[in-house]
């Protein structure tokens, strides 16, 4: 074993006082002793061996007293509770600065949701893509199993059906949502700042009370901005006048930021940039203080990290840098509670960090946006490359040669065009009828409403597990998969049904904690073996109860 060697002289001669029978000396007694988060580390040099003990105490001595041992470093208690933000926590109802994120059309599932909820987690329900029947049946479950929180719905920014967000929005407000996560905007819309300035008020103390609270998830700074600065005042000036806001409420809008918490995106599975969180992060942070410093909001907006956050590495890079929570997404969609099928999480446990791709989305194919996929065990990402290139060569389906169109009948849409129309119609006639009324007089569009039914039945056929149609599954993926199938790697945890989204996430935290310390001990000049620099999950953890 190598010693433990302190390689910064000390003027102070310190000694440890303490039980000398705590003190470990082998690899499991030194990683149980930080394994104790609640308990301080003492790192001790006992004569020709290196000592971790969770009992005594370092005293200035004089070398000759013999009375202890030469202290080495010290690392403080870090319970689960003390990463990250605990305004955060305090702000959503939260036992930890850990958040769940939604996965579209209810990967992240109600069950996903109420068992995070019931551990002190914060998660938000995969409401994008789905009808409002469906997005209300889900509220009603939520609200009756976690009446008290914390929990949160996604509101999805929908350029291309602008009916179904102002829907979603309004079930929001109607049911009394106090939190919602705002994905995938590039600019703010009317549905959006409606939600947020209705639930504006003034305390009895003067200060605002902000009712509605958002969480915003991005990767671009000009779009943190938007949400770090106060509503825009045409949006709200158009509220007003449509009597949908009070004055008071258009007034408290310019005193507060449009989102409480910013999750600062980099790169993940579904929309992404791809931006790495060594980058990504300290930018948005900068940011955020550029404007605090203009504004001087009394509540500064929080920063979150997410993409590539699947190990206690990662999340404790993230805790590093500054993030006042983690967010997880990929790895959590193999997970028993998620909406997926059997046969899609089975894929995702298998994946590996390069086993990822980017492919054109279904809610904005027109405008040409990616997505993230998983490219194992599926040819979706490919076939829906094809499309795109099909939409960008040609201005109608009557265009498309009959060879070209007779190949993607067969082998991907498996039906004929004008059948798969007649659907589309029917679908958008209840869903939003003037898509249809767009497409009938743009051919291009008609076309890229036919090509989005493959499109967004593809991450419906995952969902269901759709017979037949293993090989169009579009799984939404990142890299963080693959890392995490890396750590749990010969655990139990390798096993999908072995997976749950409380035990994953106790996982990161204590793991990341338990790196916390290793990593103080370390930068004071304590060398340990290098064996305990991997934490692995060997059971199933349980909240610890509150003290």
């Amino acid at each position: 074993m190598t010693a433990l060697i302190n390689r910064t002289p000390n003027p102070l001669t310190l000694q440890w006082r303490g039980p000398v029978d705590s003190l470990a000396h082998d690899e499991e007694g030194m990683r149980a002793c930080l394994l104790r988060l609640e308990r301080p580390v003492w790192a001790v040099q006992d004569g020709e061996r290196p000592g971790l003990s969770n009992e005594g105490a370092f005293q200035e001595s004089s070398s000759s007293d013999g009375a202890g041992r030469p202290a080495l470093a010290y690392a403080p208690p870090l319970p689960l509770e003390m990463l990250g933000d605990p305004a955060f926590c305090d702000w959503h109802g939260a036992r930890y600065a850990y958040y769940i994120g939604s996965m579209a059309n209810g990967l992240s599932s109600e069950e996903m949701v109420i068992a995070a909820g019931k551990a002190g987690m914060l998660a938000s329900f995969g409401a994008a893509g789905l009808t409002p029947p469906r997005i209300e049946a889900a509220i009603d479950k939520i609200k009756s199993a976690l009446p008290n929180g914390p929990y949160a719905f996604n509101l999805i920014n929908s350029p291309n059906e602008p009916a179904l967000e102002a829907r979603a929005a309004d079930l929001y407000l109607k049911h009394g949502i106090r939190t919602v996560e705002a994905s995938a905007y590039l600019i703010l819309t009317a549905p959006l700042v409606l939600y947020r300035a209705a639930g504006l008020s003034l305390g009895r103390d003067g200060r605002v009370v902000i009712g509605n609270k958002i969480i915003a998830k991005l990767s671009r700074r000009e779009v943190a901005q938007q949400f770090m600065e106060p509503a825009p005042a045409e949006i709200i000036n158009q509220l007003l006048q449509e009597k949908r806001i009070t004055e008071e409420q258009a007034r408290l809008s310019q005193q507060v930021p449009m989102a409480d918490d910013i999750t600062a995106e980099a790169d993940s599975g579904g929309h992404t940039d791809n931006r790495p969180l060594v980058c990504l992060l300290p930018s948005i942070l900068a940011l955020r203080d550029e404007i605090q410093a203009q504004r001087g909001y009394a509540q500064p907006v929080r920063v979150g990290a997410a993409g590539g956050i699947g190990t206690p590495a990662s999340a404790l890079a993230a805790w590093s840098m500054g993030a006042a929570y983690i967010a997880t997404g990929s790895v959590n969609q193999p997970c028993i509670e998620s909406g997926a099928s059997p046969h899609t999480k089975n894929l995702l446990a298998q994946a590996g960090m390069a086993d990822v791709m980017m492919a054109p989305s279904a809610d904005m194919f027109e405008m040409g946006v990616k997505v993230q996929l998983l490219k194992r065990g599926t040819l979706f990402p490919l076939r829906a490359q094809k499309l795109y290139e099909v939409y960008s060569r040609y201005t109608s389906i009557e265009e498309i040669p009959p060879e070209e169109r007779e190949k993607l009948e067969k082998t991907i849409f498996r039906r004929n065009l004008d059948e798969i129309w007649q659907d589309t119609v029917q679908f958008f006639r209840e869903r939003d009828p003037s898509q249809i009324e767009r497409a009938e007089k743009d051919p291009h569009q008609k076309m890229a409403l036919v090509f989005r039914w493959y499109l967004g039945l593809s991450s419906r056929w995952s969902i269901a597990g759709e017979k037949g149609r293993e090989m169009d599954y579009q799984i939404w993926c990142g890299p963080a998969m693959g890392a995490f199938n890396e750590w749990v790697q010969g655990a139990y945890l390798a096993a999908t049904e072995n997976r749950s989204v409380v035990d994953i996430g106790l996982h990161i935290l204590t793991g990341s904690a338990y790196l916390a310390r290793l990593r103080t001990l370390v930068f004071s000049g304590v060398r340990l073996p290098a064996s305990l620099e991997h934490y692995t999950p060997r059971q199933p953890l349980v909240v610890p109860a509150l003290a």
